[in-house]
């Protein structure tokens, strides 16, 4: 593998509170398209990930930029446009996210977000195998590839369901 600007990291993004703002789909196609953006723009490289209700895991790996800048603008498009659609529908978890800060009146993903750079491919496959088998491990399906919103799919039966994805091996 030929390795970008720097090494892919292992990221986990909490809803906050670990509200389930991701259960409908409408709210995972939000993150889905700044996935898709983001590497469309060449800004990441997306390895692999997967959506749950309450957070999602991604092994990604930032092209040019700083893994902070091109985090931040993720969280703050997804949130601003997970927000505008919870007001339209009428959602209660709208409410819930009041939180009126200094910065901020709401609130969709908690502060500090986990990353951990995968400095060998191994370890990279090990956080790829992990993020694909969390559906499994909450009861959701009961193989990786049956979960939607996962690369699943992509590494077990090399379907191209993601146009943004990026195999690990090159």
């Amino acid at each position: 593998m030929e390795w970008a600007s720097r090494d892919p990291d292992f990221t986990t993004i909490t809803c906050l509170g670990w509200r389930p703002l991701l259960n409908e789909n409408c709210y995972k196609d939000i993150v889905i398209e700044s996935l898709r953006f983001l590497s469309q723009q060449g800004r990441a490289i997306i390895y692999a990930f997967v959506i749950m209700e309450t957070h999602l895991h991604l092994v990604w790996q930032m092209r040019g930029m700083e893994l902070n800048r091109v985090q931040a603008d993720f969280l703050k498009y997804t949130s601003q446009t997970m927000l505008r659609l919870m007001l339209m529908n009428g959602s209660e978890l709208y409410s819930e996210l009041e939180v009126n800060k200094k910065d901020r009146k709401y609130q969709v993903w908690m502060r500090k977000s986990l990353s951990v750079p995968l400095w060998t491919p191994k370890v990279l496959r090990q956080k790829v195998n992990y993020i694909h088998n969390n559906p499994v491990k909450a009861g959701l399906c009961r193989n990786p590839e049956e979960y939607a919103y996962s690369s699943a799919r992509f590494y077990i039966r090399n379907e191209k369901n993601w146009d943004f994805l990026a195999h690990y091996d090159g």
